[in-house]
C-alpha cells in the first residue's frame, strides 16, 4: 500500500516564497501571508487605493509595496482558478460515473421487475414443462465451455468470452451488487465500492477517478505484488498477440495464507489484455482448468488451488486526463480446505473488497498523487522508498506465518506441546532480495516462533492499539536488544547479553501514512541505559521500523496488523528486516456498534452492580459476541552453536508474549472478564473497597477541603461500594503511588488512566518522576516534607506529560498521605483538579 510522507510543518516565524514577476520572487513571513489571505477574502482585486490603504492600515504589510500586494492577488486567483477547474473536472468525471451506475441499477431493478412478474405468471401455471422452457429463456447463467487450452485458437476463444462476462460483471447486471457499508462516493472518496449479493464464490467491485492514463493504470495493476500484500509471486509462463493488438498471458499466482490455521492458495489462470472500440482498456483474467503449476512442483503441495472466476479492470480516458476505473474480483477460495471456524474469511465478499480490491484502488491514487507532485517530500526519503519498506515488513511477516519449504523453512521437534510452531531456515539470510551486494550473510539462521488462536469478543482495533502503546506490557526489552545487535552487525551476543536497563518507555517517531491513514510506518525508539560507567558512552537504544494498521474501529479493514523489526538508527534503503508481530483478523460478517470512544484501560468496566459490566462510555447495546484469530510470529537470527539456546529462548519468550496479550484481551473484552485478572481490578474485591475507604478517609482527616476549597466526595456518600464507584467516576484526575526509592503508581481513577492515556495494568510501569517536568519535580520535591508532616501539601497549577507524550495542563494539584489501619502510612494519593491536554 502506497505511503504518503508525514510533512515539515511551517513554523510561525518561517517564511514563505511568493513569485513577483518574471525572474523575481518576494519572501514573505507567515504572518504577513496571513494578512494577504484576509485582504484576498475581502476583496480578490483590490484598487491602488484600496492596496495603499491596506499598507497604511496594517503595520504587517508595512514593507510590502502596492504592486506586491496587486501580483500576490492575481497569483492567488490563478491557483484558485486552476484548483476549481481540477475539482470540477472530477467532479464531472464522477457525476458521469454516478448517472452510469444508476443506469445500471435502473436495469437491474427492470429486469428484477421482470423475472418477478414472470415468475408470479409461472406459479398460476400448472403446465411443469412450459415452466422449465420458460426459466431457460429468461435465466441464463454462462457455462465455462472446455476448449482447447493447448493452442492459440483455443485461448483467445476463452479469452473473448471472459471479457464478455466480465464486462457484464462491471458495468451489467450479471452480478447483484450491494454497496459496501460505511463507503460514501465523492470527488475526495476512494470511489464507489460494492459487494456481491447472492452470488457464488466471493466478489468485489469499485469504480473510482484516477488522474493517471489508461496505459499507466494498466501497467500498475498488472504488477500485482506491487499492491496486493497476500500476493507472493506471480509469474507469467507464456505471453502471444491477440487480436486488435492485445495480449494473451497464461499466469501462475500464489496468495499467503493470513494465519497459520489455513493453507495458501494458488492460481493458474489466463490474463487477457485488449482495447475497445470507445478507446478504454480492459485487462481481464480467468482461471482455467488443468493443473499448471508454478516452477516448483513440489513446492506446489502446500498450496490449495483456489479459482478465478472472470475479474479485472477496465480503465476508460477522461477528458481533460486522468481515468475512470472500474474493477472487479471474483473468487472461489475454497472455503472447505480451512477449519469451520476460519470458512467466514474465505466466504465474504467484504473481505475480497477490504484486501484485494480497495487496495488496488488506493495504490493507484496514490501514485497519481505522487506522481502529480502533490506528496510533500521529507525526512530524505521518497514515499516509494517508505513504500517499499512498508511491503517488505508486510512480506516478511506473510513469510515468517507460511514458512514455505522452497523459502527453506522447516519444522523442528517441539517438546510435545502444540500452543506455539517452530521453524528453522538455515538459508535465509538477512537483507533485501534488491541489493544482493549488501546482503549479511548469517553463519547459523533464522528462528521463528509462531502461533494462532481464537479471540472471543475482544474488538481487533483496540488489541493492536493497546500492544501499539503499551509494548512493555509484552515486550522483552533485552530479547530486542538481542535481535538488534545481530541484524545490526553480525555480533550475536545470546547468552549473555550486557546488562542493560531500559525505562519501559518508548518514543513513537512517524515516517509517513497510506492515503486513507489506514496504515502508519513509523520508527520506535526503546530507550537503554548502561549500567557501567565505562559503557555510558556508548549509546543502548533499540530502533525498530514498525507499520501499524486496522487502529480505527470505524474504518474500513480487513484485518489489524502490528509488525516491526529492529532496524540500525540511521537505516538505509537496503536496511536488513527480520519482521516479527501481530495480526488479528475478524471472523465475524456482522459488525457491532462502533466503539470508537472507548478508553484504552484494563478497569473500563468498572459499573458496581448487578448486570452493569459493560464498559464505561459504550453506549452499544448489542450483546452479541464477536470473534477473531490472532496470529503471532517472532523470528530470531542465531548462529549455529547457539541453536538450542536460541530456540529454547524463544519458545519460552513467544508463549510469555501469548500469556500477556491472553491477559490484556481477557481485560479490554466488554464481557466483564476483569475479576480474572487480579483482585485490584475486580470492582467487587476487598482490596479495591478497602483502598478507595482509605483514600476517602485520609482526605477527611487531614481537613484539605478547610484549606482549599474543594470536597473529595459528599460526605453523607453511602459507604461500601458506593465510595468506589464515585471514586472511579470522579471528574477529576485522581491517582496513588508507592513511597518506594522509585515511586510508582498502583491506582488511578477513570479520569487518571484518561489523563495518563495508560491501563490500570501499564500504570504500574510508570514512575512518578516520567509525568511531571523540571518545575513540577522540583515543586513535589519542596513540599515532600510538608506533606509526611501535616498530611498534604497545595501544588500550583503546572503541565505534566501522558504516557504517550502530550503535554497536560492543570489548574491546581493537591497531594496527601493515605492511612492505613493503625494510622500507617499506605501510598501517597494526588488529584489533579481541572485537567486538558494541551
Amino acid at each position: 500500500m502506497a505511503m504518503v510522507v508525514m510533512p515539515h510543518r511551517e513554523s510561525s516565524s518561517g517564511s514563505i516564497n511568493r513569485h513577483l514577476d518574471a525572474g523575481k520572487y518576494v519572501r514573505y513571513t507567515a504572518e504577513q501571508v496571513e494578512a494577504l489571505e484576509r485582504v484576498y477574502a475581502e476583496c480578490p482585486k483590490p484598487s491602488s487605493m484600496r492596496r495603499q490603504q491596506l499598507i497604511r492600515e496594517c503595520p504587517i504589510l508595512c514593507n510590502i509595496e502596492p504592486k506586491q500586494i496587486k501580483v500576490w492577488c492575481r497569483e492567488k486567483q490563478r491557483k484558485e482558478a486552476s484548483r476549481l477547474q481540477t475539482v470540477n473536472r472530477k467532479l464531472t468525471a464522477m457525476n458521469k460515473l454516478l448517472m452510469e451506475e444508476n443506469e445500471r441499477l435502473q436495469k437491474q431493478v427492470s429486469q428484477l421487475v421482470y423475472e418477478n412478474a414472470y415468475m408470479r405468471q409461472q406459479l398460476q401455471n400448472a403446465s411443469a414443462a412450459t415452466t422449465d422452457a420458460s426459466c431457460e429463456s429468461v435465466v441464463t447463467t454462462p457455462q465455462h465451455s472446455l476448449r482447447d487450452a493447448n493452442n492459440p485458437a483455443g485461448l483467445l476463444s476463452i479469452a473473448e468470452e471472459t471479457l464478455a462476462e466480465f464486462l457484464s460483471k462491471a458495468t451489467g447486471t450479471a452480478v447483484d451488487w450491494v454497496q459496501i457499508p460505511g463507503m460514501k462516493p465523492g470527488p475526495d472518496s476512494v470511489g464507489i465500492v460494492a459487494i456481491s449479493h447472492n452470488c457464488s464464490g466471493v466478489a468485489a467491485r469499485a469504480c473510482g477517478l484516477v488522474s493517471l492514463e489508461p496505459t499507466k493504470i494498466a501497467e500498475i495493476l498488472k504488477d500485482r505484488p506491487s499492491w496486493f500484500r497476500d500476493c507472493r509471486s506471480l509469474e507469467v509462463f507464456t505471453m502471444f498477440p491477440a487480436g486488435n493488438g492485445g495480449t494473451i498471458e497464461l499466469i501462475y499466482m500464489q496468495m499467503y495464507a493470513p494465519t497459520t490455521l489455513a493453507p495458501a492458495r494458488d492460481f493458474w489462470t489466463l490474463r487477457y489484455t485488449t482495447s475497445l472500440e470507445d478507446g478504454s482498456l480492459v485487462v481481464c483474467e480467468r482461471s482455467l482448468s488443468g493443473s499448471g503449476t508454478g516452477p516448483n512442483a513440489s513446492a506446489a503441495t502446500q498450496f490449495v488451488r483456489a479459482e478465478m472466476l472472470p475479474s479485472g479492470y477496465l480503465i476508460r480516458p477522461c477528458e481533460g486526463g486522468g481515468s475512470i476505473i472500474h474493477i472487479v474480483d471474483h473468487l472461489d477460495l475454497e472455503a472447505w480446505s480451512v477449519p469451520e471456524v476460519l470458512r467466514p474469511l474465505y466466504q465474504s465478499s467484504k473481505v475480497i473488497a477490504q484486501k484485494m480490491t480497495i487496495s488496488a484502488l488506493n495504490h493507484i491514487r496514490q501514485v497519481a498523487q505522487e506522481t502529480s507532485g502533490e506528496v510533500v517530500y521529507g525526512l530524505g526519503r521518497q514515499p516509494a522508498v517508505l513504500r517499499t519498506f512498508s511491503q517488505r515488513l508486510s512480506r516478511g511477516f506473510n513469510d515468517a506465518v507460511n514458512g514455505f519449504n522452497d523459502d527453506g523453512w522447516s519444522l523442528m521437534n517441539c517438546d510435545g506441546a502444540e500452543d506455539v510452531i517452530m521453524a528453522v531456515n538455515t538459508t535465509k539470510n538477512v537483507g533485501t532480495s534488491n541489493a544482493p551486494t549488501n546482503i549479511l550473510p548469517l553463519p547459523g539462521g533464522v528462528l521463528c516462533v509462531k502461533a494462532s488462536m481464537l479471540l472471543q469478543n475482544v474488538p481487533p482495533a483496540l488489541l493492536v492499539r493497546f500492544l501499539r502503546e503499551h509494548r512493555s506490557e509484552w515486550a522483552d526489552y533485552n530479547i530486542d536488544a538481542y535481535s538488534a545487535a545481530s541484524v545490526k552487525s553480525g555480533a550475536y551476543s545470546f547468552p549473555g547479553l550486557r546488562s542493560t536497563r531500559f525505562s519501559g518507555s518508548q518514543i513513537i517517531m512517524p515516517l509517513g501514512h497510506t492515503v486513507e491513514h489506514e496504515e502508519l510506518l513509523e520508527v520506535i525508539r526503546l530507550e537503554g541505559h548502561a549500567l557501567t560507567q565505562e559503557e555510558a558512552i556508548l549509546s543502548r537504544d533499540i530502533h525498530l521500523l514498525q507499520i501499524c494498521s486496522g487502529v480505527d474501529e470505524n474504518a474500513v479493514g480487513a484485518c489489524s496488523e502490528l509488525v516491526f523489526a529492529p532496524i540500525d538508527e540511521m537505516f538505509p534503503d537496503d536496511a536488513p528486516l527480520l519482521p516479527s508481530g501481530f495480526r488479528i483478523i475478524p471472523l465475524d460478517s456482522k459488525r457491532d456498534t462502533p466503539t470508537s470512544h472507548r478508553t484504552l484501560d484494563l478497569a473500563s468496566s468498572l459499573e458496581v452492580g448487578p448486570g452493569t459490566n459493560r464498559v464505561a462510555g459504550d453506549t452499544s447495546q448489542s450483546t452479541s459476541s464477536t470473534r477473531s484469530v490472532l496470529t503471532i510470529a517472532f523470528q530470531f537470527p542465531f548462529e549455529f552453536h547457539l541453536r538450542e539456546d536460541v530456540a529454547t529462548m524463544a519458545r519460552q519468550y513467544v508463549r510469555s508474549v501469548l500469556s500477556s496479550v491472553q491477559r490484556v484481551a481477557m481485560a479490554i473484552a466488554p464481557s466483564g472478564l476483569g475479576p480474572h485478572l487480579g483482585p485490584k481490578l475486580s470492582p467487587s474485591s476487598p482490596e479495591a473497597l478497602t483502598l478507595a475507604h482509605w483514600i476517602c478517609r485520609s482526605y477527611r482527616q487531614v481537613d484539605i477541603f478547610y484549606h482549599i476549597g474543594a470536597e473529595l466526595l459528599r460526605s453523607d456518600c453511602e459507604g461500601g461500594e458506593s465510595i468506589l464507584k464515585l471514586l472511579w467516576h470522579h471528574q477529576d484526575a485522581i491517582l496513588c503511588c508507592s513511597l518506594k526509592s522509585l515511586p510508582v503508581f498502583s491506582f488511578a481513577n477513570q479520569a487518571g488512566l484518561d489523563m495518563l492515556e495508560t491501563t490500570l495494568v501499564a500504570l504500574q510501569d510508570i514512575t512518578l518522576d516520567k509525568i511531571f517536568d523540571e518545575s513540577g519535580k522540583k515543586s513535589l520535591c519542596a513540599d515532600f516534607a510538608k506533606i509526611m508532616e501535616q498530611g498534604f501539601a497545595y501544588l500550583p497549577g503546572g503541565i505534566c506529560v501522558s504516557t504517550m507524550g502530550r503535554h497536560i495542563s492543570y489548574e491546581q494539584a493537591v497531594a496527601w498521605k493515605v492511612l492505613a489501619e493503625e494510622d500507617t502510612v499506605h501510598c501517597l494519593a494526588f488529584t489533579f483538579i481541572n485537567w486538558s491536554f494541551v
